[in-house]
């Protein structure tokens, strides 16, 4: 009893930042984001009825802590509606750095999500499956469809789900991803959610997030380039400082990060063919987000900017 799947990381446009509910991951608001090709996780599940105890792999590393009692909490979702008690072999690999802000916990849990209903034969719709993958990690699903995603918050488990806003082949766009570091966050998103109530920002943020998805939807539907830049930009900065502002403060960012936003904000008054758009995830790396022609431009001139150790290169994933 074994399936393997194949899930892209996305990086959300309209960022999720808090909970209704920290079990079920109902989050406070709607977000909107776009599925990466490269950035993606591969995972195998093998059901057997000889293991005492889940067993998980993570980039050839067997794990014996915290990740695999996560990855049971979410197999054990799967076991019951399977009705099964049967333990699991997981391997799982990341094709980026893992735990850094490159949204590894959405690819991840939608790949494990995937493979796991396939292993024991649940046939399962893209909304059933997104809903058990928010079970493991909220952004995962919105990693069950390609292209453009917008997850809807919802009240409930049954009313709290992704779906497709545009396909993958809808417009060309690239996602850069700016390594600035490749070590795990000291706060995984997880604590974030739980602090971000606790800023005298967050309030008025999630007054706005309502108008922002609906200009960004519309962005994304006109393939409004400079639309989209403008407000994916100012979403980054206005969740950012949320974090900073929680108690205790949650800062992300790092000297390289401020280094690649005032370098893309400098390019794009001197030379609109190298425009791209900035947008951060709960980490240091900067995500920019460019049409494909101007790619090579681009990736040329970050790679003299102090701070980037590398770049990876994401198309829009299906």
């Amino acid at each position: 009893m074994k399936a393997t799947a194949i899930a892209g990381s996305n990086i959300a446009f309209i960022k999720y930042w808090g909970n209704q509910d920290d079990d079920l991951r109902i989050p406070m608001n709607g977000s909107i984001s776009m599925t990466l090709d490269a950035a993606h996780t591969t995972t195998s599940v093998e059901f057997s009825p000889t293991l005492s105890a889940d067993r998980f792999t993570l980039n050839g590393n067997l794990d014996n802590g915290e990740a695999t009692s996560r990855v049971t909490r979410h197999l054990d979702h799967i076991r019951r509606l399977a009705n099964t008690e049967m333990k699991a072999e997981v391997r799982s690999e990341n094709s980026f750095p893992t735990g850094a802000g490159i949204a590894s916990s959405a690819s991840g849990f939608a790949a494990l999500t995937v493979a796991a209903s396939e292993a024991l034969g649940l046939d399962m719709t893209k909304s059933e499956l997104g809903r058990i993958a928010r079970l493991g990690s909220g952004s995962a699903c919105r990693s069950i469809d390609g292209g453009f995603v917008e997850w809807r918050p919802g009240e409930s488990h049954e009313d709290s789900f992704a779906e497709p806003i545009a396909p993958a082949d809808h417009w060309d766009l690239v996602d850069i991803v700016a390594i600035i570091s490749s070590e795990h966050k000291a706060y995984g998103s997880s604590a974030g959610h739980t602090l971000a109530h606790s800023s005298p920002f967050y309030q008025a943020r999630l007054r706005r997030v309502g108008d922002s998805l609906a200009r960004v939807r519309q962005a994304i539907l006109d393939k409004n380039f400079a639309a989209l830049g403008r407000l994916i930009e100012e979403e980054a900065i206005q969740l950012h400082v949320t974090a900073m502002t929680s108690t205790p403060s949650v800062l992300y960012w790092q000297a390289g990060t401020l280094n690649v936003i005032h370098a893309l904000r400098e390019w794009r008054d001197n030379d609109p063919a190298v425009a791209g758009f900035f947008t951060i995830d709960a980490g240091a790396n900067v995500h920019i987000i460019a049409e494909r022609k101007a790619v090579p431009a681009l990736l040329e001139r970050l790679e003299a900017i102090d701070g980037v150790e590398e770049t990876l290169v994401s198309s829009i994933g299906g």
